[in-house]
């Protein structure tokens, strides 16, 4: 993914636009890139400083535009597989090594070779490999093992959403108007937004000059999302979420993005504005997050005569909201269902939200289940019958969520 510097961008008043692409730019990245991945196949099997020194070679032969050029390379390295060396055995080998050097040149009897030869037998190295495993934990001595990297037809295609996506990692709010035919879209799209955690405020309609349109299917939805400037506490890995969100996004019938930016060393507020159209068909749901993956899979062995259903309906309230559970809870005795949705850890307004769409009247019975870290109380819905909100410190307790989803379920 780009870095904000990376971006070529033009202030217009307070507006900020990306360069508008063309055919010849678009023809410099294709060249690029495919001299990039041309040199990259050829280092195969060569430490990342190797690859890394004949990259820049390559790059600094584009002289006429260095920002593209960093950008291009930039796309590029991201697809480059290198060798991951355990750092523990890497340690573990340079200190036998050095202590069976330090104890033979006690002893006189010194030789490199046959040293080689002894520290490697008992991990099944020969010499040549001892000296490649001595410091392979090394970044720069890391090899390429193979290349997952867009075509340089693809990459070029790409190269304006990826710019954007790097603006987004400035932003401090962030609109999206989408629209497609197929419900199958918005699913992935709102199941995408879930497992990236961004707890986004979604309304039925859009908002074309600010004023809501009659909230049906063939106006889509809203959905307005925090940036990572806009929490408490700064995030960079909050950020990288909310730009991974945008190929979903992207990939609506027709979207609009409108986000609110920080730009600059300056940081001067600007508005950042973009949209198209795209491919359509259903995409598959993403998977669970890990944490709520292994809770389910806890779950599941307990033997709790509940059922567990991953693609529970999306719940809407009109006028007042959306909410996407990430489960749903059928008990079998009855068909008692309870929904659950994991607000995560980004921001406190989160679970505000979620209180305020049950007292404006979610019908559904839900359970939430928040952080400790976002330092709120269970308390805020204890006077609702069909809400409650499970407060965890670690891990999702099954046992905790047995007994609410028992409660709730009367």
């Amino acid at each position: 993914m780009l870095t904000a510097d990376l971006v070529t961008v033009r202030r217009r008043g307070d507006e900020l636009r990306l360069l508008p692409g063309d055919e010849e730019r678009a023809a410099r990245i294709r060249t690029l890139a495919a001299a990039l991945l041309d040199e990259a196949r050829a280092q195969i099997g060569q430490t990342r400083d190797a690859v890394e020194e004949a990259l820049r070679e390559i790059a600094n032969a584009f002289p006429d535009d260095r920002r593209l050029s960093a950008a291009v390379t930039k796309l590029v390295r991201d697809g480059l597989q290198f060798q991951e060396m355990d750092a523990q055995t890497s340690a573990e080998l340079r200190r036998d090594l050095f202590r069976r050097g330090a104890a033979a040149r006690r002893a006189g009897t010194f030789d490199r070779a046959r040293l080689l030869e002894e520290a490697g037998a008992p991990r099944g190295l020969d010499g040549g490999g001892v000296e490649d495993a001595l410091f392979a934990d090394r970044p720069g001595a890391q090899r390429l093992l193979a290349i997952d990297a867009p075509s340089p037809a693809a990459l070029a295609s790409g190269f304006g959403l990826a710019e954007a996506q790097a603006v987004l990692l400035r932003a401090t709010k962030v609109t999206a108007q989408v629209r497609a035919a197929d419900a199958g879209t918005y699913r992935h799209l709102l199941r995408t937004l879930k497992f990236l955690r961004l707890l986004p405020v979604i309304t039925r309609g859009d908002r074309t000059g600010g004023q809501p349109r009659p909230p049906d299917d063939a106006h889509g939805y809203t959905i307005e999302i925090d940036g990572p400037l806009s929490l408490f506490q700064a995030s960079n890995k909050y950020g990288l979420q909310l730009a991974l969100a945008l190929p979903a996004i992207a990939a609506c019938d027709a979207w609009s993005i409108e986000a609110d930016v920080r730009w600059g060393a300056d940081r001067r507020p600007l508005v950042f504005r973009l949209a198209g159209r795209g491919a359509t068909g259903i995409r598959p749901a993403p998977p669970l997050p890990d944490e709520l993956a292994a809770f389910v899979a806890a779950f599941e062995r307990a033997g709790t005569g509940w059922s567990v259903d991953r693609e529970p309906a999306v719940l809407d309230l009109p006028g007042a909201g959306i909410c996407v559970p990430d489960l749903a809870f059928t008990r079998a005795a009855d068909g008692a269902r309870v929904f659950f949705e994991l607000l995560g850890f980004w921001s406190r307004e989160a679970v505000f939200r979620r209180v305020d769409l049950v007292r404006a009247g979610l019908p559904q019975r839900i359970l939430f289940a928040a952080s400790k870290t976002l330092r709120v109380s269970e308390e805020l819905l204890d006077e609702s019958p069909t809400a409650a909100l499970y407060i965890f410190t670690r891990a999702i307790s099954v046992r905790a969520v047995l007994d609410r989803l028992e409660q709730l379920a009367g």
